[in-house]
């Protein structure tokens, strides 16, 4: 069984038991539930959201924070003297997956 949810403008295939990191989420606690689950397969059937699926969630365990691959912005101007170093690390949140439901 797995699902296909929303969150954070970005779609994730999950299923039972998997560990993704998604954009910062501000959550109290540790449970996490996402509503915005857009597709999900039971293994004998598929359901389609139209679009989404309101009788679906999917909940989670909320692992910590981390921060992502270091990007860094160099532009430079020959014969200027001009350059101009900026870097930047997004921060994620880590989540497990630890149950999907459907009604």
């Amino acid at each position: 069984m797995y699902a296909i949810i929303k969150t954070g403008g970005k779609q994730y295939r999950v299923k039972q038991g998997d560990v993704i990191d998604v954009e910062l989420l501000k959550v109290d606690g540790n449970a996490v539930d996402f509503n915005e689950v857009l597709l999900l397969n039971t293994g004998t059937e598929v359901k389609i959201g139209a679009p989404v699926l309101t009788e679906c969630t999917v909940t989670g365990e909320l692992l910590g924070q981390v921060k992502g691959p270091k990007v860094v912005a160099f532009k430079y101007r020959r014969r200027k003297s001009s350059r101009r170093k900026v870097g930047h690390r997004q921060k994620y949140s880590r989540v497990k997956i630890t149950s999907i439901t459907a009604a």
